[in-house]
């Protein structure tokens, strides 16, 4: 074979393996578009869009009379295409009135630069142009308007991102109750947002995005969208004016005593419905915050208000009367080595089962429990598991301690148990479980759950509501219930409670001090708990109400001194917008001092300074009652509603006719001086052509 021959057989050859090496290039191309292009394609399609959620509008939490304490506040991000469907004749004869409107709407910068920026966007292929961030609801209802934007997402280009924030109106007000719900999160923190959260969320939608240039997502095609449904809002038991009284009267307190952290709750007593409930704790700098729900989930010894619930099983079982006597000596009594004192010796040591109460007699307490169940102690313990201490309450918002009330077989129990849960040691329960148990001695001896929710709203129609639950129909028999309902009167009229008793209104209740456990180093006589737990007007009973505050640093620890006047300072404010409290006082155990009178408040400042008198008002108080106070003046404010009758009685027949013309009601008066009868009752509602009679006296 000559040398041209091999080279051409070379040549072909090579030309072969190429044609090959194309056809097999050619072959996987056909495969890939083929066989795999679709699969490949949609992968692709995959990674650059994403189905992301579109978050629900939380429902909405109300007080009882539909003021917002919990809202969810939308904000809107707003991105513009300024690029799709529109002509250039379009776009140049509307951007600069857009330009304008924008300018005019977010202030942040001239119309000048608008124009400029989306310009700008529109010449790079920006279909994505950032407009404006973090913007109102309101706001973006005026922007959706604007030119160019008016024609909505796929004509005009406007493409809004909205994210949501909750709110509190009332800032810090019952915000443990309330609970904590953080958007961004996703996450709620106990409470009633905790409690609800199957009715509040709401059902999230979905928008398909496409990932853009600058690792940004762009929403696609509304058409893709499922919209989010929003939430039911909720209404609650609470009414903000009483939490707004419990809180900073809850506060003064704790700041006059230096205390550690304290709560209030004040509940309705025919219903169990929490109208307000106050929890403040001090941080490292001094300052007082919701820091955690002490009154429902914090459980200790509670002191002298558990003898109610002793003396109510002694009575029950018809081994005492409140007219028997105990000899409580010099006020001690010891028992297998172990002391119980009273604070000092009270009279001759020879007390009524009923002063045993009203003096708040740690030994006459403890002689009654023992001299008459120390051979049969578990009946003493099932007296108390038959009024429902030992259980928790039941309620909504989780986190609620469980009370400790300790059975004879527990492993703790010892010879000394028995006298000292006689007077609220070696047991534990939280404020909200002391309370229950007051409220039911109000209530006539039904134990009352309680109830934080009304009703369940979806678009202003109700989906569900809560009936009054019942936890015990009668605690006690009727005769023992009207003996302790006397007693507790009692300790306001002349025991330790004295100094709350007031000419407006009756008060009953049981004050308690106790010594805080430290741990396995028993008690020590600087660490107190005081408080105070019962109900009002004591004839007639409307409200109950704890005062619990822990640890006060001063030297005044009594629950008498510390949280008594709490106490009457929320009655006296309640009490002074509520007309169906007033009630007739017996002369005999009430002070002799005048009717309450209410006025106009630049009255009654005058008055006041020119004479010299100290006194007590909020410049926000409009119309305001005068109440009565060992060392200055306090008001409480009298709220006048355009749509219902007010309570005129306290009144000047001037302010009277006052307030009643400018309500445009024609008013007759009998008399002369201070109003002491409406022919027309208060919180009547307001119709045409409507009369009112109002009676003067001058006493």
């Amino acid at each position: 074979m000559n040398k041209n021959s091999t080279i051409f057989k070379a040549s072909y050859m090579m030309y072969f393996l190429i044609m090959l090496f194309g056809l097999g290039i050619i072959f996987k191309v056909l495969h890939i578009q083929i066989k795999e292009g679709e699969k490949l394609r949609k992968t692709g399609v995959e990674h650059s869009t994403k189905e992301f959620k579109l978050e629900a509008l939380r429902g909405n939490i109300y007080t009882h009379n539909n003021k917002l304490l919990a809202v969810t506040t939308p904000k809107y991000e707003i991105r513009f295409d300024p690029i799709s469907n529109k002509t250039n004749d379009f776009f140049y004869a509307n951007i600069d009135s857009l330009s304008q409107a924008l300018s005019a709407l977010l202030k942040d910068k001239s119309a000048a630069s608008y124009k400029k920026g989306i310009i700008h966007a529109r010449k790079n292929g920006n279909y994505y142009y950032l407009l404006a961030k973090n913007i109102s609801y309101d706001d973006y209802q005026r922007l959706k308007k604007f030119p160019i934007l008016r024609l909505g997402r796929n004509k005009g280009g406007l493409i809004p991102i909205q994210t949501n924030k909750r709110d509190l109106p009332y800032n810090l007000l019952a915000k443990r109750t309330l609970g904590i719900y953080n958007y961004d999160k996703k996450q709620y923190e106990v409470g009633l947002e905790g409690a609800y959260n199957e009715y509040l969320k709401g059902t999230e939608g979905t928008r398909l995005m496409q990932k853009i240039s600058g690792g940004l997502w762009m929403p696609i095609d509304p058409a893709n969208e499922t919209e989010p449904k929003n939430g039911n809002d909720i209404i609650t038991t609470i009414d903000i004016d009483i939490q707004d009284i419990a809180e900073n009267a809850l506060l003064r307190s704790l700041r006059k005593y230096n205390a550690n952290h304290g709560s209030v709750i004040v509940m309705e007593v025919a219903t169990g419905n929490i109208l307000a409930i106050a929890n403040l704790g001090k941080d490292k700098y001094n300052n007082y915050y919701e820091d955690y729900n002490y009154a429902i989930g914090e459980s200790s010894e509670p002191g002298s208000t558990f003898k109610t619930a002793s003396l109510l099983v002694a009575l029950e079982d018809g081994v005492i009367d409140i007219d028997d006597t105990i000899d409580t000596k010099n006020g001690s009594v010891t028992y297998y080595n172990k002391t119980i004192r009273d604070a000092h010796k009270i009279k001759d040591g020879i007390l009524s089962v009923q002063e045993v109460i009203e003096e708040s007699s740690n030994v006459g307490m403890a002689k009654i429990i023992v001299e008459n169940y120390q051979n049969n102690p578990q009946k003493f313990i099932d007296g108390l598991y038959k009024i429902g201490l030992n259980k928790p309450l039941g309620i909504a918002i989780s986190g609620e301690a469980k009370p400790y009330i300790k059975n004879t077989s527990d492993k703790t129990w010892s010879g000394i148990t028995l006298p000292w849960m006689a007077h609220g040691y070696e047991l534990q329960i939280t404020p909200l479980q002391t309370l229950s148990f007051y409220n039911a001695i109000a209530n006539n001896g039904k134990m009352m759950k309680p109830q934080f929710v009304k009703e369940i709203r979806t678009m202003n129609k109700s989906l569900k509501t809560f009936e009054p639950v019942v936890l015990n129909e009668q605690i006690a028999s009727p005769k023992t219930i009207a003996k302790l309902q006397k007693m507790l009167e009692g300790v306001v009229l002349r025991g330790t409670a004295s100094n709350i008793r007031n000419n407006s209104y009756s008060i009953a209740g049981k004050t308690g001090t106790a010594q805080i456990a430290q741990k396995n180093q028993g008690y020590n006589k600087s660490n107190y708990i005081a408080s105070f737990a019962g109900y009002f007007p004591a004839s007639n009973p409307k409200y109950s109400c704890i005062v619990v505050i822990n640890d006060p640093g001063e030297k005044s620890y009594y629950g008498s001194a510390v949280s008594a006047p709490v106490f009457k300072e929320i009655a006296d404010k309640i009490f002074a917008n509520n007309t169906d409290l007033l009630e007739d006082i017996d002369p005999e155990n009430s002070p002799n001092n005048p009717r309450p009178r209410i006025g106009y408040q630049n009255d009654f400042s005058t008055v006041f300074n020119a004479m010299g008198i100290p006194y007590s008002i909020n410049p926000r108080d409009e119309w305001i009652v005068c109440l009565s106070a060992q060392d200055t003046i306090n008001f409480g404010r009298r709220i006048i509603r355009e749509e219902s009758i007010p309570n005129l009685v306290g009144m000047t027949a001037k302010d009277a006719v006052y307030i009643l013309e400018d309500l445009g009601i024609s008013c007759q008066l009998e008399g002369k001086g201070f109003v002491v009868k409406q022919s027309v009752a208060a919180g009547t509602k307001i119709k045409k052509n409507m009369l009112v009679s109002l009676t003067l006296s001058v006493s």
